[in-house]
């Protein structure tokens, strides 16, 4: 089940404070202990002082044993403390009981430790207590206890002291953070706003706020974007204006040569306007098929996967659908270098898109100058030990001038004999151009062979073969 996303100002502050509390709250604690750990060996210290005082009063008796010689009075003058109540007992070496208070026992871990400090259990109260083990006049040992009543208290007010400030510090933190996070990220909430509010289509620049360097490097990415789509959507107006256009006229042609048809009795007329007709369809046919391969790029660049291709085969299976035509028109078409075969990683609908547009140009375009006969040629050359493959496609017609070869790539544009020739639509070039660019091929137009025509290329990386 999905949760609603917290603000980023509430991000932020929870980010900061959480691991800042837990940081103050472990330092804190480890002051505290630092604090407890001292405290306690003053406290411990004191008592040890009180069991010397009371062994030194140990006194051997006549009879050879061991004696207090403390009267009761001296011992709660000895043993007085404002705060706490101090218990104390003698005992021999052999654990028998010698003077103080007989309830409080010796620790059962006293042994063979000259002093030691531990809590005992006396009339159901836990106290500390230090445990001294004398050697002289003859072995005993002095247990002294004490209540913890002041400790407590200390480490109390020591807890309250360490923590309370942290505390309200704390407060005044997260109060002053979440004044300056929202003063650093309004830039970022106006820029929402802004976005929030515009028409879909305003594609006008956003005002970018320069306080914030990574919200003003948002906003300049923003209307980046903005510009970009303003020039796609511009683009796509063109296109669109550029296809009705060119559609326009071949189906108005259409139409003006059926109303004519249809005015005459002649049979004579009716077949060359039928011929005419054909003649405009055939275009109209051709622009919708290449208006199509431009929508097969978008599609290949996302949908489309590459694949391993013998660039033999697919140049072989190219050029035997082309072989009809170019015998109906006397083009002699041909290949070269296919007894090798090449891998290359492509699509190959591109490849063979690629392949017709050139092919197709070729037969239309190619017509020698001089009457000579027509010849196209699909030439595949891979060096050896070279890394890449040229495919490349050559006519003998007039050519495309230096000077124009930049413009045939782009949409609408033809060269002089296109023009010259009112066929086509400027598309097959530039269609060329991008399926190039997503097979990741460097396309580009020379000379054909001894000089004349023209040869278009591309350059495709080779696959080693596998096995």
């Amino acid at each position: 089940m999905s949760t609603e996303a917290l603000p980023l100002r509430s991000r932020l502050l929870r980010h900061v404070i959480v691991p800042l509390a837990l940081t103050w709250l472990l330092g804190g604690l480890l002051a505290l202990g630092v604090a407890r750990y001292f405290t306690q060996q003053a406290f411990d210290r004191a008592l040890l002082d009180d069991a010397y005082a009371v062994a030194s009063h140990v006194r051997v008796v006549d009879d050879g044993g061991l004696t207090l010689g403390l009267t009761a009075a001296e011992i709660g003058t000895l043993l007085f403390d404002q705060n706490e109540s101090l218990y104390f007992a003698v005992y021999q070496s052999d654990g028998h009981f010698l003077a103080g208070h007989s309830g409080l026992l010796l620790p059962p871990d006293s042994a063979q430790q000259a002093f030691m400090f531990t809590e005992v259990l006396y009339q159901n109260r836990l106290l500390r207590a230090a445990v001294l083990d004398r050697q002289r006049p003859l072995p005993f040992k002095v247990v002294v206890a004490q209540t913890t009543n002041s400790q407590d208290r200390l480490f109390q007010r020591l807890l309250f002291i360490s923590l309370a400030p942290q505390v309200l510090l704390l407060m005044w933190l997260a109060w002053w953070l979440r004044r300056a996070i929202q003063d650093d990220i309004q830039p970022l909430v106006d820029l929402e706003n802004a976005v929030a509010q515009r028409d879909a289509r305003d594609l006008t620049p956003l005002a970018v706020s320069t306080r914030t360097r990574d919200v003003q490097q948002l906003g300049e990415a923003i209307n980046a974007l903005l510009a970009r789509i303003g020039q796609s959507v511009r683009a796509q107006k063109e296109f669109a204006g550029n296809v009705a256009h060119e559609l326009r006229t071949p189906l108005a042609g259409v139409r003006a040569l059926a109303e004519y048809g249809l005015s005459q009795s002649d049979p004579q007329v009716w077949r060359e306007q039928l011929q005419a007709i054909a003649h405009s369809q055939e275009r109209a046919s051709h622009l919708i098929d290449q208006l199509l391969a431009l929508a097969l790029a978008e599609e290949a660049e996302q949908v489309l996967q590459p694949q391993r291709l013998a660039l033999n085969d697919v140049v072989r299976d190219t050029l035997m659908r082309h072989l009809h035509r170019a015998d109906a028109l006397g083009v002699d078409l041909g290949a070269r270098g296919l007894d090798v075969p090449v891998q290359v990683l492509a699509q190959r609908a591109l490849l063979e898109g690629v392949l017709n547009n050139l092919i197709d140009n070729a037969l239309r375009y190619g017509v020698p100058v001089a009457g000579e006969p027509r010849r196209v040629t699909i030439e595949v050359a891979h060096a050896a030990h070279s890394d890449e493959v040229r495919l490349s496609v050559i006519d003998n017609g007039p050519g495309i001038s230096l000077a124009q070869r930049e413009r045939v790539l782009q949409r609408w544009a033809q060269g002089r004999v296109g023009e010259a020739l009112k066929q086509g639509s400027g598309l097959g070039l530039s269609i060329v151009s991008e399926y190039a660019r997503i097979l990741g091929a460097t396309l580009w137009l020379d000379v054909g062979d001894d000089g004349r025509g023209l040869r278009v290329s591309l350059s495709l990386p080779v696959q080693p073969s596998v096995g």
